[in-house]
């Protein structure tokens, strides 16, 4: 017990130390956390995934809720109204593209039927929230490209989730309606949004009386907890919630909502204090998740390796000629382009939905489980890589030349 406990002082420590260097030297602390946990997990054996038993997904689950919870809170909505569009378009495109060439790689390299191999592009289609925001963070990219950055991390979770579900009702049902499935689409992300809207108006008016109770800073999360479990149990996603009751917390004035007398008086935001707290919160639960995430991987020969460095060299490639065709304008600088371009990472919804195939029995799940730990490794890899290179003045020009100037 103390060697566990003074490795967790040693690692939240070190992290602190990880953070300042990604600052300085633009290597991600994201990256060098989950080398942390490969080197104590599948390296030298010191710790496995299943020791955390019932409790490291969960932490997992958590970690995700406070970074879309913090990273809603600090959008403005005057420039979500902007990118909206924008990032609706920029994530379908990127999705599609992305889950097509899976499925061709599926398809041909592991020879997978088109069924499995399309639940495999539909798993590694998304960008990952947990990666995606605290970069964009740290990156401290433009207002309007971060803003797209994270919302499109937060809407392709839920395509992920979504397409995956009807896959398998495929798998056991042998059809699925089109219309349906565009239906399941929107409610989960309409009335998720609805939910957290609403759950964020409740919140301010009671938040002036909760902080008249003792030890009530973390009384915020605990209520972005409730929302989160309550849209899940309703069958929405719990993600859009979170990230929405953060975006109501922090915008209910350009919401036009002191215009009514409940809100008009007595209502009190978010401080700065309070802020404060969540960013500290992030940085924990993001320590946690990212040492958690490399003990957790799983390798099964070289032939995942090498289709995860295909997929994903073919996937940022694309993602290149993207960005440039759709992130135009004045609001977008070349090294915003470039960075979103770059910003293609997998995490916690491919890992935890690359399970899910092997308790429906679906044909290659086991496939599909190893190729898919194996993608989150390498594309974290790919994505701090050209972070890193981008410090370099040839590696600038090179973007330059690609996405324009």
């Amino acid at each position: 017990m103390a060697v566990i406990i003074l490795t967790i002082g040693a690692v939240i420590f070190l992290s602190h130390f990880l953070s300042l260097l990604f600052k300085k030297t633009n290597i991600p602390d994201v990256l060098l956390l989950m080398g942390l946990g490969l080197l104590l997990g599948p390296v030298l054996g010191w710790v496995d995934g299943s020791d955390f038993g019932k409790i490291g997904p969960i932490i997992a689950t958590i970690a995700l809720v406070v970074i879309l919870f913090e990273g809603g809170t600090s959008l403005q909505l005057s420039t979500m109204r902007s990118a909206i569009a924008t990032t609706g378009a920029f994530a379908l495109a990127c999705f599609l593209v992305t889950a097509l060439i899976v499925i061709a790689c599926g398809m041909y390299f592991l020879q997978l039927a088109l069924l499995p191999a399309a639940m495999l592009g539909i798993i590694l289609a998304g960008t990952s929230s947990a990666v995606v925001i605290p970069m964009v963070s740290s990156l401290r990219m433009g207002e309007k490209a971060g803003t797209v950055m994270v919302l499109e991390s937060a809407l392709t979770d839920v395509l992920c989730i979504v397409g995956v579900v009807a896959l398998l009702h495929i798998h056991a049902e042998g059809n699925v309606e089109a219309g349906k499935l565009m239906g399941n689409v929107l409610s989960s992300l309409i009335f998720a949004a609805v939910i957290g809207i609403l759950g964020g108006l409740g919140w301010l008016l009671i938040l002036g009386k909760v902080r008249d109770f003792p030890n009530t800073l973390s009384s915020t999360i605990a209520y972005a907890f409730i929302v989160y479990g309550l849209t899940e149990f309703l069958g929405f996603s719990g993600a859009i919630a979170a990230m929405t009751l953060g975006i109501t917390l922090t915008n209910f004035g350009e919401m036009g909502l002191k215009r009514f007398k409940p809100f008009s008086q007595n209502v009190e935001a978010l401080t700065e204090f309070d802020r404060a707290f969540y960013r500290e919160a992030v940085f924990l639960l993001k320590t946690y998740f990212f040492v958690y995430l490399g003990v957790s991987m799983q390798f099964h020969g070289w032939t995942p390796v090498y289709v995860a460095l295909g997929m994903m060299g073919l996937t940022f490639a694309s993602r290149i000629f993207l960005t440039r065709t759709m992130l135009s304008g004045d609001d977008f600088s070349g090294r915003d382009k470039a960075l979103a371009s770059m910003l293609a990472p997998k995490g916690l919804a491919a890992a935890v939905l690359a399970a899910v195939p092997l308790q429906y029995g679906v044909p290659g799940a086991a496939v599909i489980r190893d190729t898919t730990y194996m993608v989150v490794l390498v594309s974290i890899c790919i994505c701090a890589a050209l972070v890193m290179a981008y410090s370099l003045k040839p590696v600038r020009a090179m973007y330059s030349a690609m996405l324009g100037k």
